[in-house]
C-alpha cells in the first residue's frame, strides 16, 4: 500500500512539473511588458530598465525558467549577499529557515513556494489568493453539496419512473439547462429571474459577496447572497449527478441480487434505498469529487456575474489589467487541487479496492 500511494504522490508531482513549465512558458510569450504595466506607458527608459532587472526580465528566457523553479520550490537556493542579485535572499519576499551553507554566498533555505507579486497592487499573489480562495471554496462547496442532494434524489425519482413523462421531463431540463447553456448564460438568466423580476418575493439580491461591509459592524455574513451563484455553478454538476444516478441505478435493479430481494417479498422501496442504492453511488461519488475541484476552477464566470469576490474574480480582474502574476498563481492553485484531490481519490479507491493496487 505504501509502495501504491508514493506511486501516486509521484505521478502528481510530474503533473505539476508539467503545469508548472507551461504556465511559465505560456505567459512568458504573451505580448505585453510588465514594466508599461506598473509604470504607465510614459514611463522612462531607467525606470523600465530598473523593474526588468528586478523581476530578472532581462535575464536569458532559461534562467528566468530556474529562478521561477526555485521561487516554487519549498527547498531552494539563494544568494543571501548580493542583494541586487536575481537570486538574493530578499526577506520581503521570503519566508525561510535557513538549512545549510554552500560556498560563500550562497545558502539552502526551506521556505514557503514565493508566487511573485502583483503588477498593480504590489501585493504578494500568495495574500491575494489566501484572502479569496476560502470564498470560492465555500460557493464551490455549496454548489456541490446542492447538486449532490438534488441530483440524487431526481436520479432516483427518473430511474424507479423510467420513460415515464416525468423522467423524460427532468431529462430534458437536465440538459438545457445543465448541459447545453453556458455557465454565464444560466447565471444572467437566474440573476435576472431572481435577483430582479422576484426580488420582492425571494430576498435575494442579484449580486453581493459572502461578506459585506456594513458602516456600523463592518463585515457582515451574508448567507443569502451565498444562494443564486452556488445554484447557477451546480447546475452542470447537477445534470450529470442525475444522469449517473439513473443509468446506473437502472443497472443495478436488472442484477440478480436485486430480482432475488424482490422475490423475497422486500418491499420496493426497501430494495432501492438499502440494496441498490449504495451500489449504484460508486460512480456518482467518482463525479462529484472529480467536479468539487472542476467547480473551483469554473466559478470565474459565475463569480464575476454575481460580483463574489473569490478568485475567481480576481482572476477575472487580473486578466483585464494584464496581471499575469496573479492569473499564474491562480492557475497554480487551481492545478494544485486537482492533483491534490485525484491523488485522494485515486488511495481511497486503493484502500477499498485492493485490485486497483495491483493495476
Amino acid at each position: 500500500m505504501i509502495k501504491f500511494v508514493l506511486k501516486k504522490i509521484g505521478y502528481g508531482v510530474i503533473v505539476l512539473f508539467g503545469v508548472v513549465t507551461t504556465i511559465f512558458f505560456l505567459f512568458t510569450v504573451l505580448p505585453g511588458d510588465p514594466a508599461a504595466v506598473m509604470l504607465g506607458q510614459h514611463a522612462s527608459k531607467d525606470a523600465v530598465e530598473a523593474i526588468h532587472k528586478d523581476l530578472g526580465t532581462d535575464r536569458p528566457l532559461l534562467e528566468q525558467y530556474g529562478h521561477y523553479l526555485n521561487d516554487l520550490s519549498p527547498i531552494s537556493i539563494h544568494n543571501y549577499k548580493k542583494t541586487d542579485d536575481l537570486w538574493y535572499l530578499n526577506p520581503q519576499k521570503y519566508s525561510w529557515t535557513p538549512l545549510f551553507t554552500v560556498g560563500k554566498q550562497d545558502v539552502i533555505v526551506l521556505k514557503m513556494p514565493y508566487l511573485r507579486q502583483s503588477y498593480i497592487t504590489k501585493r504578494k499573489v500568495s495574500e491575494i489568493i489566501t484572502d479569496t480562495l476560502p470564498e470560492t471554496t465555500v460557493l464551490a462547496f455549496t454548489a456541490i453539496i446542492i447538486a449532490s442532494i438534488i441530483g440524487i434524489a431526481l436520479g432516483i425519482v427518473t430511474a424507479t419512473r423510467k420513460n415515464s413523462f416525468l423522467d423524460r421531463s427532468i431529462f430534458v431540463l437536465a440538459t438545457v439547462f445543465g448541459m447545453s447553456a453556458p455557465s454565464f448564460l444560466v447565471g444572467l438568466i437566474i440573476m435576472w429571474l431572481f435577483g430582479y423580476k422576484l426580488s420582492a418575493y425571494t430576498g435575494l439580491d442579484p449580486s453581493g459577496s459572502l461578506y459585506d461591509y456594513d458602516a456600523w459592524n463592518g463585515e457582515v455574513l451574508k448567507l443569502k447572497n451565498l444562494i443564486l451563484p452556488a445554484i447557477t455553478l451546480g447546475m452542470r454538476p447537477l445534470s450529470i449527478i442525475i444522469q449517473l444516478t439513473r443509468s446506473s441505478l437502472l443497472e443495478v435493479l436488472s442484477q440478480d441480487y436485486i430480482r432475488t430481494a424482490r422475490a423475497k417479498g422486500l418491499s420496493y422501496k426497501k430494495i432501492i434505498l438499502k440494496h441498490a442504492l449504495k451500489n449504484a453511488l460508486n460512480p456518482v461519488v467518482t463525479a462529484i469529487s472529480g467536479w468539487f475541484a472542476g467547480l473551483m476552477a469554473g466559478a470565474v464566470f459565475v463569480e464575476k456575474i454575481f460580483n463574489w469576490k473569490g478568485i475567481g474574480y480576481e482572476v477575472v480582474e487580473a486578466l483585464s489589467k494584464n496581471d499575469l502574476p496573479v492569473v499564474m498563481g491562480a492557475t497554480l492553485i487551481f492545478a494544485t487541487i486537482f492533483v491534490f484531490i485525484n491523488i485522494i481519490v485515486d488511495i481511497v479507491y486503493g484502500i477499498l479496492d485492493p485490485r486497483v493496487r495491483v493495476k
